[in-house]
């Protein structure tokens, strides 16, 4: 009887103690198959499990490790942070520091305020959009992921699609018929609805570039046309940079594709890898905020200490460096490689790219709308994914995942991704 591994013995007793033995669904590696290994610890591209193998690291935590893991700046700013304390429910000078950089840095924020995740900051958005406007309607797009509140469980990407969840039982369908779902990339389709339904929608809530359903990028004429269809509704236009904020551009995809949203929620690189969000937007709408207006929302830990510590620590570095042509390079090259790798294989695959993010998709595409995504074979993407793994290159488990290229990931690391996805690609075939 072969001996398990450390991971394979601690997942084993994780699965009788949480749901999957996972604390986030897509851990749990079901579409990938396989024992999911427990990370020890990371060290800038890379991260080693608990038997001590390497691997590549393209999760990246799913993003907010832009500098690679336990980069020293952050840790350093993190030690001193904890130092002083972890917690204090009242205002500190490095949260209003902290404000004063994502208001100076993204084109569209003249308020902000800070939460704890992504999801709660998309969640608030939404509150304060209904709250701004006095209408309940909310428009998304098939396969936008944008956290696990009520409203946002209705055809959503990331770990539901990865699932193939079509929503979420605890969902009433009073709130889930509050949200029209639309085409991602189709504005003829938005128009339709705005014709139908414009004097009763509060909000249009879009990734500026999509993430959760792999990276998808809007066509050039998709978001300046939800920017007129907004305006000419008094409806509100939301951008979930989450994912893009401070990933695609300094001050996010609003900046690289000049388009300027009403609202715009954060998280990740904010945070520098700690639990952090914030949503943010035009002065008379932040200012409808309890408490100086009548819309409610709080939180023990917003402003955190340490992680605004982290965040700040972060995007100093990012401000100092400017890596974003560097990164932009970094994913260009590898996206190009790849495909190179894979037609070489006889391997059909399309590689959409934004930036230092990525996806393979196992698929002759184009990939443009979740339909499109919907098509890639799965199978041969789970092959893939095992094929890199055994090689040391470590990928999203979930074929609609963004890659993530860090500064930390040398010429060298990426010549030895393109060199595993040869062999991985060749044996997919």
């Amino acid at each position: 009887m072969p001996t398990l591994s450390s991971s394979e013995t601690l997942f084993a007793k994780a699965r009788g103690l949480m749901p999957g033995g996972v604390n986030s669904p897509v851990r749990a590696w079901q579409a990938v198959g396989g024992t999911p290994f427990l990370v020890a610890r990371g060290e800038g591209p890379r991260i080693y499990d608990l038997d001590g193998n390497s691997f590549l690291d393209y999760v990246c935590s799913w993003g907010p490790l832009i500098l690679g893991h336990a980069h020293p700046r952050v840790v350093a700013a993190v030690q001193e942070a904890a130092g002083r304390g972890l917690s204090f429910g009242a205002p500190t000078p490095q949260e209003v520091e902290l404000a004063e950089f994502l208001c100076g840095a993204v084109p569209s924020l003249e308020m902000v305020r800070l939460v704890t995740s992504g999801t709660e900051a998309c969640m608030s958005a939404l509150r304060l959009a209904r709250g701004a406007t006095g209408r309940s309607l909310v428009v998304k797009f098939d396969g936008c992921y944008h956290g696990h509140a009520d409203s946002f469980l209705v055809a959503a990407g990331s770990g539901v699609l990865t699932q193939a969840i079509p929503g979420s039982p605890g969902v009433p369908p009073e709130i889930a018929d509050l949200t029209l779902v639309l085409p991602y990339n189709d504005l003829q389709a938005a128009a339709r609805v705005f014709s139908a339904h414009g004097n009763d929608i509060a909000a249009v809530f879009v990734e500026p570039v999509a993430g959760n359903m792999g990276v998808v990028e809007a066509r050039p004429e998709f978001l300046p046309g939800l920017r007129r269809l907004c305006d000419r509704y008094s409806s509100l236009l939301v951008f979930d940079e989450v994912i893009t904020g401070f990933r695609v551009a300094w001050g996010g995809a609003q900046a690289r594709y000049q388009v300027s949203p009403d609202l715009t929620c954060l998280g990740k690189i904010i945070g520098g890898g700690l639990p952090i969000g914030a949503y943010g937007g035009r002065l008379h709408l932040m200012e409808q905020m309890a408490p100086v207006g009548p819309v409610y929302q709080a939180g023990t830990l917003s402003g955190n200490p340490v992680a605004v510590a982290a965040g700040l620590a972060t995007l100093t570095a990012l401000q100092e460096s400017n890596p974003y042509g560097d990164l932009e390079n970094k994913g260009a090259w590898l996206a190009r490689e790849l495909n190179d790798a894979a037609a070489r294989a006889g391997v059909p695959v399309t590689v959409n790219r934004v930036g230092s993010m990525l996806t393979v998709f196992f698929s002759p595409g184009p990939v443009a709308d979740l339909t499109a995504a919907k098509e890639a074979d799965l199978t041969a993407f789970a092959r893939f994914f095992q094929g890199m793994l055994k090689q040391g290159v470590y990928l999203p488990p979930s074929q609609f995942e963004a890659w993530f290229v860090s500064t930390a990931h040398t010429e060298a690391d990426l010549e030895a991704t393109v060199a595993a996805a040869r062999q991985a690609f060749s044996e997919n075939n």
